[in-house]
Formats: C-alpha cells, sequence, structure tokens
C-alpha cells in the first residue's frame, strides 16, 4: 500500500478527471488518477465541443489556438423524411478527436506532477477517520478527497451500492472516423427510428460521425451492427448517402452498450461525481464533454475551499451538488426531452418541420443546450 495521503484521488482519466487534476496539480497539491485504459486510446464521443471550454482548456495548457481546429458555426437537423433545418450558432464550437485531446491532457497532468496509475482498475473505495482508502488492481491509495470521474458506468457503481432511476431503454453509442466530402464549419445531426447520428469534423481531415440508437434496434438486427446500419440506420436518406460514401478509416467501429439515462446522485457516499459519473449527460444536451470539464472546473474551486479549512466536508458536499443543479439540470432536462422528441420517427418529423416555421424557438432550444464561457 502507498503510505503517502494524497490530497485527490481521482477515479477516471477522462476529461473531467484530467482537467480537476491538472488544475489541483496547479495550485500544488498532491493527486493521483487512476485510468483503467492505457493512453493514448479512443473514446466514443462525438466530438464536438462548445466553445464555452476554449479558454479553460487554453489556461490549462492545451494549445489549441495553435491546432488548427475546425470552427463550427452551424447546425443541420434532420427528420427521418429527409426534411431539414438549418441554423447558426451563436457561440458554436469546435472540433477535436478525444485520441488528441486526452493524450494532451494527460502529458500535461504529468508534466505537472500529478501520479498516473493506467491499466488501474478501482475495485473499492472506503472512507473512515476523515479519509478515504481507494482499493485498485495495482496499489491501495489514501487520499483526503476521493472524486469519481469515471464516466456513464462503472463496476464500481455497483460498490458504491449508487441508486439511480432507471431509463426502461438501453441505449448503445457506436463511433466511426471518416474521410467525407462534408463542410468544416458544420455539426450534423441526422434522426432515425429511434436513434440519432452526428457528423462534424475533428483534427486533422478526418471526421466523426457517431450515432445513439436503443439496443433494440440492434437485437431486431440479429446483433449485428451492419445489419442494422443497412436497415435502420441508413433509412435517412442523408446518413444513406454519407455511409456510402465515406472512408472509413478503422476496420470496426467503437461501441460502447448498457447505456442508461437513469438520474445519479452528485455525492454519493462521501465521493464527489463529475461528468456523466454525477448524472449520465444526454448527447443532445449538445456539449456533454463541456459540462463535464465545468464540472472539475467548479468542483475545484470548492476543493481548494475544503483543503484550506475554510469549509467543512459537509459544506464542500453541499456547496458542489448545489452548484451543480444550477449549472447543469436545466441542460439535462432540455437534452432529455429533444431525445425524447427525436425519438421516434413521426414525431421527429412533425418537430423539424414546426421549428422551421419557428426558428426563434428553434434557436432557442439550441441556445439551452451551450453554457456560458468559463
Amino acid at each position: 500500500m502507498d503510505t503517502k495521503l494524497y490530497d485527490s484521488a481521482v477515479i477516471g482519466g477522462g476529461l473531467a478527471g484530467l482537467t480537476l487534476a491538472i488544475q489541483m496539480a496547479d495550485a500544488g497539491y498532491s493527486v493521483i488518477l487512476f485510468e483503467k485504459e492505457k493512453y493514448p486510446f479512443h473514446k466514443v464521443c462525438g466530438e464536438y465541443i462548445s466553445m464555452e471550454s476554449f479558454d479553460f482548456l487554453q489556461r490549462l495548457g492545451v494549445p489549441l489556438a495553435s491546432m488548427n481546429l475546425p470552427m463550427i458555426n452551424e447546425v443541420m437537423i434532420s427528420a427521418p423524411n429527409g426534411n431539414t433545418l438549418t441554423r447558426k450558432l451563436d457561440l458554436g464550437g469546435f472540433g477535436v478527436s478525444r485520441f488528441a485531446l486526452d493524450s494532451i491532457l494527460a502529458a500535461l497532468a504529468i508534466k505537472k506532477g500529478v501520479i498516473f496509475l493506467e491499466e488501474a482498475r478501482v475495485n473499492a473505495i472506503r472512507f473512515s477517520q476523515n479519509e478515504f482508502t481507494i482499493d485498485t488492481t495495482l496499489q491501495n491509495v489514501r487520499a483526503k478527497l476521493a472524486i469519481g470521474a469515471y464516466g456513464k458506468r462503472s463496476l464500481l457503481d455497483r460498490t458504491l451500492e449508487r441508486k439511480k432511476i432507471e431509463n426502461p431503454k438501453n441505449f448503445i453509442a457506436v463511433k466511426y472516423h471518416v474521410e467525407l466530402d462534408f463542410p468544416d464549419n458544420r455539426i450534423e445531426l441526422h434522426n432515425f427510428k429511434d436513434g440519432y447520428c452526428g457528423i462534424s469534423k475533428v483534427d486533422g481531415e478526418k471526421y466523426c460521425l457517431c450515432y445513439l440508437t436503443t439496443a433494440q434496434n440492434l437485437r431486431d438486427n440479429e446483433n449485428d451492427i451492419k445489419l442494422m446500419e443497412k436497415n435502420v440506420v441508413m433509412k435517412n436518406p442523408f446518413l444513406k448517402k454519407y455511409f456510402t460514401e465515406a472512408e472509413f478509416l478503422c476496420d470496426k467501429p467503437l461501441t460502447i452498450s448498457q447505456i442508461s439515462f437513469g438520474k445519479k446522485k452528485v455525492i454519493e457516499s462521501g465521493v464527489l461525481m463529475l461528468g456523466d459519473a454525477a448524472g449520465t449527460i444526454a448527447p443532445l444536451c449538445g456539449n456533454g464533454m463541456s459540462m463535464a470539464m465545468r464540472s472539475s472546473h467548479e468542483a475545484f474551486q470548492l476543493i481548494e475551499n475544503y483543503l484550506k479549512n475554510e469549509i467543512s466536508r459537509h459544506e464542500l458536499e453541499l456547496r458542489y451538488e448545489a452548484q451543480w443543479n444550477r449549472l447543469f439540470s436545466n441542460r439535462i432536462r432540455t437534452g432529455k426531452a429533444l431525445q425524447y422528441l427525436f425519438g421516434a420517427e413521426a414525431l421527429t418529423n412533425t418537430v423539424i418541420a414546426t421549428l422551421k416555421r419557428l426558428p426563434t424557438l428553434a434557436d432557442k432550444l439550441i441556445s439551452l443546450t451551450h453554457g456560458n464561457k468559463f
């Protein structure tokens, strides 16, 4: 067992965990981070990031301005019947692959003194005498604070006996990187039966094509992704064109299954949860990655107050939960509502037709999926 008492142990090396670890290291705190994978690696993700987090990432040391990334200022949404809605994005965003961004952040964290344990699975977290013990497949660690930043689902949820309101549907997500004739400044969202697919440019000359659909769609197609794409996804005429014309850069897609958008607690057994671990963020919130990073930004300020003995552990938990709800509850509700509206063919066709006639309402809905710069 590592006998050192760390200021913080971060479970999960995604955007929330990495950005929190960097902020804490910059402030002089001792941080150990556990990641079950080994960098660099790909993640299932839409890879469009709202401009709200651009300045934040640059402050941490990510050289976004010099990476020649696509700046995205337009969205096009299509219904299953091919009807489209195109609007400008006032705040907009940029495209970057998680492979590139997470790798840069991990290197920055290590350079700044974060202790990194890769290929380390956390089996249990125990709290006693005002400190946490984190049991992992590599070693056990003591820390003043434990931070859960492990994404949408983890076996650790069972260990912590986390209770959540289950969504009656389980979802799967599928991601490809492709080469495609496609506008660099646009993100497109194309709906099909019980699902939707986002497409936008990322770093290099590649595009992220990522879709979410129900597990039932896959089961109905012999659990064959290619068959499901042919029979369901490509019923949307835009997706049929893209899937037919794109050059797929990998032999197989990256997938994740058993996704549920059930509600979770922000604090669980004293562990502060960040990003998807705090409340699985529906993709149509638009900016799950920015929300994950924003949660680390807010958590860090309160964590520092706690470590400086300015607030108690109880106050830390209360303030963090209140801040999470203030910043994200409406966006998560909006995302889930949009997911419902875009979940059925006939309803989606009607919604797109209605929004085309009511552009002000369309712009308002889009603005609800973007936050303010931080």
